[in-house]
């Protein structure tokens, strides 16, 4: 069975926006691609460079990937890369498991959806991408009777890692979570050794986030790879704001299926 989002009433500058999710191997490769150009070409990580542009992994086939594609051109513009409980049983490990240790979360394991891989082209950031991602996986998580999302959060260590000092000390006074969901890095970031930023700036995901109500489950880890720290943070499918779906005057179901 193939699986398509249907989303009406969608626009942006740049054209009309349609979710959707990948059916069959190309379009996954058009997802990779994606994400070669904004995590390998933009940030310059030339260690991760592949001769065949994609950025894939292990994880790639046990996930679902949400696709938003501009529909005149059919460019895959956004995408999301979800894990199930049922398939993060099958495959063993959850991808925040190689950062963290999740210990405290053995219990939410059965209704815990792990997104990761969030990616937008650099010519469609101004929000409705994003928005419209966060529409589909909301609706995912209902389907798959998730309560909890969770997933890893980067900031850049461009600068040195002062920003992501800074980014740290301001998130976790408002938004740290109960002790009972604390979660501890496997390498953990050294930010207690560096100087924050003068001026704060928070990543838009990592903003959007905590507008929803997610939380910041303990200290960055330092993922070398990408050269970012990354926070881990869990979200209540309750805390998502209406308003993502609002915002596109769409009601249930966005997701509709096809056999």
């Amino acid at each position: 069975m193939q699986h398509t989002i249907v989303q009406a009433e969608t626009r942006a500058s740049a054209g009309r926006l349609v979710l959707s999710m990948a059916s069959t191997p190309e379009e996954l490769r058009e997802v990779q691609r994606l994400r070669y150009k904004v995590f390998i070409e933009s940030m310059g990580l030339n260690s991760l460079a592949s001769d065949d542009g994609l950025d894939s992994d292990e994880f790639d086939e046990f996930c679902d990937h949400l696709i938003v594609r501009e529909s005149d051109s059919l460019k895959v513009v956004g995408t999301y890369r979800l894990l199930n409980p049922t398939r993060a049983r099958k495959l063993g490990r959850l991808y925040s498991e190689g950062e963290f240790d999740l210990g405290r979360l053995n219990n939410l394991r059965g209704r815990m959806l792990e997104a990761g891989r969030a990616c937008i082209h650099p010519d469609y950031r101004g929000g409705s991408v994003i928005m419209l991602l966060w529409s589909g996986l909301a609706e995912y998580m209902r389907r798959q009777q998730c309560d909890y999302l969770i997933g890893c959060a980067s900031i850049s260590l461009a600068d040195g890692g002062h920003n992501a000092v800074a980014v740290y000390q301001q998130l976790r006074e408002k938004h740290m979570a109960p002790p009972e969901y604390r979660v501890t890095p496997h390498l953990p970031f050294p930010y207690q050794k560096l100087d924050p930023a003068p001026a704060v700036q928070v990543p838009a995901l990592l903003k959007g986030y905590m507008r929803s109500g997610a939380w910041i489950c303990g200290d960055p880890a330092w993922d070398p790879d990408f050269e970012s720290a990354d926070l881990f943070l869990l979200m209540p499918l309750a805390n998502l704001d209406a308003r993502y779906a609002r915002h596109y005057n769409v009601g249930e179901p966005a997701l509709a299926s096809a056999a």
